[in-house]
């Protein structure tokens, strides 16, 4: 097979890339960092933003009922299956620029070089810009993506709230312009059978591109996760001084146990090999009780664990139960965890992975394989068994912050690799 290299003619629109970031910035810019709330007005405003550099394009826009927006540069089979190029427009509160964003730029500028190139890939590519997967906003992983898919779970439209402003999830669909009862009568835009790939390019949220000095990650995989959001340690108030120890019901002391044995859990994991990683992110006494001078009777928390191992990460739920029973016994505290969250880890697909490895060596991109510990979209893909295959961008100052730091240049690097892909191995 001809290789085909379109790098020229993607470098060609490094203006549109930074033309793009600079107007996400300016219209969801809060004061401190980005803010584009889950089918809030900034995750809109990125809509349309991506909507019209598409339409300049001449790429055919659509949206689905959960409001995810589609832009498709036709293949030269339009009754092919076709690759799907996806990433999230909302952010965090006060978060970055370029965590979700970067990788609808991105399928957007490959697009553009390939058209430019006089390349016509042999199926379409459908960039997506998908709604609502950081679930800091409603609690719930990846809403755009699994309602597209037709997986998202039964009553979250109707339960789920958003952090702010306390109204349901169909209510915020509604207010942007989507249509929540569609989906409550299993409307899918997106049979996972109908797609060819998914692929999604990300910046790195941790060190370990920067401290590698390497500009592109090909991910190995996603961890899947098991969630706490709202745990409880029940004790009791009681004087500081004037209980013994052996009638203390401490909450604080009896969870800082719990989370020293996870802790104790993690170093055995790397020991052995295991991967592993868990976050107490919430950790508190109750504000109006609690007292310099007052033995905590409540503490509550959050628990998150991540692995690559879905079998061991599901069983470390049962432990973690155990944990808390043998703590609660022996310090007289209850301990209340509600029920776990889950999200499946996501495999990568071989071949992809295999193929974009080829255009590595073929561009010469300096590269490596790298793990994702955070979630993303793709592993929803993945988990609904479409073939499935993530970049990462190098991105100094970690993500979810202010102070993300990707490089334009590193930006380029991935997105001539995906183009690359695009044209060599999309067949």
């Amino acid at each position: 097979m001809t290789q085909s290299d379109p790098s020229v003619a993607v470098a060609d629109h490094e203006p549109l890339a930074r033309a793009l970031f600079d107007a996400l910035h300016s219209q969801t810019h809060d004061g401190i960092g980005i803010t584009r709330a889950s089918y809030g007005p900034g995750e809109q405003a990125a809509r349309d933003i991506m909507a019209g550099a598409a339409d300049r394009l001449t790429m055919a826009v659509e949206d689905d009922a959960a409001g995810n927006v589609y832009m498709t540069l036709p293949g030269a089979d339009r009754s092919a299956t076709p690759v799907v190029i996806g990433s999230h427009l909302d952010s965090v509160a006060q978060g970055g620029n370029f965590d979700g964003a970067a990788g609808v730029v991105s399928g957007l500028v490959a697009c553009a070089g390939l058209r430019d190139a006089g390349i016509v890939p042999p199926r379409d590519i459908r960039v997506m810009g998908i709604r609502a997967e950081e679930s800091a906003w409603f609690g719930v992983s990846y809403i755009g993506s699994r309602s597209a898919l037709g997986v998202l779970p039964g009553g979250a439209l109707d339960s789920a709230r958003r952090a702010d402003t306390r109204r349901t999830l169909a209510e915020h669909m509604a207010e942007a312009g989507c249509d929540p009862q569609a989906l409550r009568d299993g409307a899918v835009y997106m049979q996972p059978s109908s797609l060819h790939a998914y692929l999604e390019v990300h910046i790195e949220q941790g060190p370990v591109l920067e401290e590698a000095g390497v500009p592109v990650g090909v991910v190995t995989g996603i961890r899947g996760n098991r969630r706490l959001p709202q745990a409880r340690c029940i004790g009791e108030y009681s004087h500081c001084g004037g209980v013994p120890r052996s009638h203390r019901r401490d909450a604080v002391i009896a969870t800082a146990e719990f989370v020293g044995a996870l802790d104790a859990i993690w170093t055995e994991c790397e020991a052995k090999g295991k991967d592993f990683a868990f976050t107490i992110g919430k950790f508190f006494t109750d504000a109006e009780w609690h007292a310099m001078t007052k033995i905590a009777g409540a503490v509550e928390f959050s628990l998150d664990m991540r692995s690559l191992d879905g079998d061991f990460i599901d069983a470390m739920t049962g432990r973690v139960r155990e944990l808390a029973a043998d703590i609660a016994k022996r310090r007289g505290v209850t301990f209340e965890l509600g029920e776990f969250t889950r999200a499946a880890p996501g495999p990568m697909d071989p071949g992809i992975k295999a193929g974009m490895l080829a255009g590595v060596a073929a561009l010469g991109i300096p590269a490596m394989e790298i793990a994702s510990g955070a979630s993303h979209d793709a592993a929803a893909f993945a988990a609904a068994g479409v073939p499935t295959q993530m970049l990462f961008i190098r991105n100094a100052n970690g993500s979810h912050n202010p102070n993300e730091a990707m490089e334009i240049a590193d930006f380029m690097a991935a997105t001539r690799l995906l183009a690359w892909w695009l044209a060599n191995r999309a067949g």
